[in-house]
């Protein structure tokens, strides 16, 4: 249900040539392993005897001990059924020696899997041992040649996919591998994998750590998958080399688990995967697919059945952040955020050069979204040359406006240098309420649009004046829930927080403090960031404070990202965002309040398409956008009763 895939990387301390004492530690840590609700569980290269045996291998004694050690593993693994494990060994076949990763669940050895590319450069020498994947001349091997104790076909290749539980597919690849133009990975997960493991004995060597985390990253990047690499430790012979016992776990991309330890050796590195997010990343990237096509029949996959029901991984070794459009680390965020500025500024830039150089129109309000618009209006500006009073900012006040916010849109405005302007709309609103026969004391949904459109009326018809173009300032997560007015706050000639969450428009302006940009703002910018957020459409209290807060209406913007984030940007479930919110927000709400605002989440997004369907454009400067011309295409009509449905049953 929740799509996560618990992998365990095993580092034994390895004693090179002795197999008894090297299985007795593999068995320890698989019994670890399980304790800890491992699904999946990888041993470094050759890690029944050790990479380092050099002229060893040739001896009938250690192929004779690999073959005991490997029964032993099995019957190892028949007692701990819920883990697969994988693990490297020397097997003779037919004469010639493999390098080879043995997969091995529930009792059985399920397959062998030979490394394809055997480095015989610089201070490697493989070949002096062992033979290729493509000399392999059969496609099986009977177990009791293996040593097994049960007589059963045992599949060998390169060609062997692994089925786990939940029918997650499974490869595996043996170091070297990796590091070739054409992985075996690459064709494993075209054909259908979504986990890669990569069994290894990467010496080390200044900076090729670094560069192992990047190929890891990489491949699992282009390879939308999991990878997770094991390699052998430091108890390794040093006659001529290290082993640093490097371990990392990626995914799509990001690298979720690494051992910390520069040289390492004895230990078990373990952490969560979610498959949800590889899934998601094939069926929207139709490259993938693609790929498939044109090379899927190239080398043709066998399938084999490991035997697992179901994964037990339940995620809760996963990282969540309670604001998952925003980076959790400060340095990266303020880098993060002015990345995203500039883009910002880039998209009007070009729009403003694009058709003549018109002055920019921005209502100001004294909020977030229109002081970020307003700033990177500025911004655009000044890279294209012109000055700061090209940008016309227009406050209207009416019945809902605070002292505060008043104040600050006019200090904004003067420390930015803008061709600033205040329009009152207040009689034009009681004018419009009184030929539209509308009381002015009833407080409702009417009361409040005629403010939203005639503001916008007033900035079409004075961007009209001035030679303008309408700057919006709606922000995502408005149009996620259709928080906006239709044909008013709704609509602009560009829209430059189009695609810019409401959880990180504070932390945007947070960062453009931080830098020089804008020193002189930096006081009434602060003040901004501490304001409540409000549509400001109902008087004030009676002490002249704001009387009307948007996370009191339509729920609180942290949960309505995370739900957004996830829906969006992976197509999880209700019952999965649920599941996740109610761990992410365990210390700030309980479920039935998550379920609640889940429920009004859901509802609006469907029932709100409509804005977006003809919303205006807007720079995409994230992973998420609704617009209609690019990531988002929805009917307007859509039913969303089935996800409804699914709420209500949480």
């Amino acid at each position: 249900m929740l799509d996560y895939i618990r992998i365990a990387c095993a580092v034994p301390s390895v004693r090179v040539g002795d197999v008894t004492k090297n299985v007795e530690d593999i068995c320890r840590r698989i019994r670890e392993a399980d304790e800890k609700g491992a699904d999946l569980m990888v041993f470094p290269e050759l890690a029944l005897t050790g990479y380092t045996c050099a002229d060893l291998f040739l001896q009938e004694t250690l192929l004779d001990a690999c073959r005991t050690g490997l029964n032993r593993i099995a019957h190892c693994s028949a007692e701990h059924p819920d883990v697969t494990v994988v693990v490297g060994l020397p097997v003779l076949i037919k004469g010639q020696m493999y390098n080879c990763g043995a997969v091995v669940s529930a009792g059985k050895v399920q397959g062998l899997v030979p490394k394809t590319y055997l480095p015989n450069y610089n201070e490697f020498y493989e070949r002096r041992w062992f033979s290729s994947s493509q000399d392999l001349q059969q496609k099986a091997v009977d177990s009791k040649y293996l040593g097994l104790e049960e007589n059963y076909p045992v599949l060998v290749g390169r060609d062997l996919l692994f089925r786990l539980g939940d029918g997650t597919l499974m490869g595996v690849e043996v170091c070297e591998d990796l590091w070739t133009p054409m992985p075996p990975s690459t064709l494993q997960t075209i054909n259908g994998a979504e986990v890669v493991v990569n069994l290894s004995a990467s010496n080390e060597t200044v900076g090729k750590r670094e560069y192992r985390r990047r190929l890891v990253k990489h491949q699992s990047s282009i390879c939308s998958c999991v990878y997770a690499y094991v390699s052998s430790g430091c108890t390794e012979s040093t006659q001529d080399l290290v082993f640093s016992g490097h371990s990392l776990i990626a995914e799509d991309g990001s690298i979720l688990a690494e051992n910390k330890d520069l040289i390492a050796t004895d230990y078990l590195l373990i952490h969560d995967a979610d498959l949800g997010k590889i899934r998601s990343a094939r069926r929207k990237n139709k490259s993938v697919k693609d790929a498939t096509s044109l090379y899927g029949m190239v080398e043709p996959m066998r399938t084999v059945d490991c035997g697992m029901s179901a994964l037990r991984s339940d995620g809760t070794l996963y990282q969540l952040d309670k604001l998952p459009f925003v980076p959790s680390a400060r340095t990266n965020r303020l880098d993060r955020c002015m990345a995203i500025f500039q883009i910002q500024v880039a998209g009007l830039k070009q729009r403003l050069a694009s058709i003549g150089n018109p002055k920019a129109v921005i209502g100001v309000s004294g909020g977030l979204d229109s002081t970020l618009a307003l700033l990177v209006a500025v911004e655009a500006m000044r890279q294209l040359g012109r000055p700061a009073s090209d940008v016309y900012a227009v406050t209207m006040p009416c019945f809902g406006t605070s002292d505060r916010t008043y104040h600050n849109s006019w200090k904004l405005m003067e420390t930015l240098g803008v061709n600033a302007r205040e329009i009152s709309i207040k009689k034009a609103v009681l004018q419009h309420f009184e030929d539209i026969g509308h009381d002015p004391t009833v407080y409702n949904g009417t009361y409040e649009n005629a403010q939203a459109r005639e503001r916008t009326q007033i900035l079409m018809d004075y961007a009209s004046v001035v030679g303008g173009i309408v700057i919006g300032t709606g922000d995502l997560s408005e149009l996620a829930l259709g928080w906006c007015t239709y044909n008013g706050d709704q609509m602009s000639m560009y829209g430059v927080n189009a695609s810019i969450p409401k959880t990180l428009l504070r932390w945007m302006i947070d960062a453009i403090t931080e830098s020089e940009l804008f020193a002189a703002s930096r006081e009434v910018l602060r003040d901004i960031l501490d304001t409540p957020i409000s549509p400001e459409l109902l008087p004030p209290d009676e002490k002249g404070d704001i009387a009307q807060y948007t996370e009191d209406l339509v729920g609180p913007y942290a949960l309505h990202d995370f739900f957004l984030y996830y829906m969006m940007r992976y197509g999880y479930t209700p019952t999965k965002i649920f599941t996740l919110a109610c761990r992410a927000f365990r210390d700030d709400f309980d479920a039935a309040t998550i379920k609640k605002w889940m429920k009004s989440f859901y509802r609006r997004f469907f029932t709100q398409q409509f804005k977006r369907s003809c919303m205006p454009d807007g720079v995409k400067v994230g992973g998420i956008s609704l617009s209609p011309r690019g990531d988002w295409r929805m009917p307007s009509d859509a039913s969303g009763r089935i996800w409804l449905d699914e709420i209500e049953r949480l």
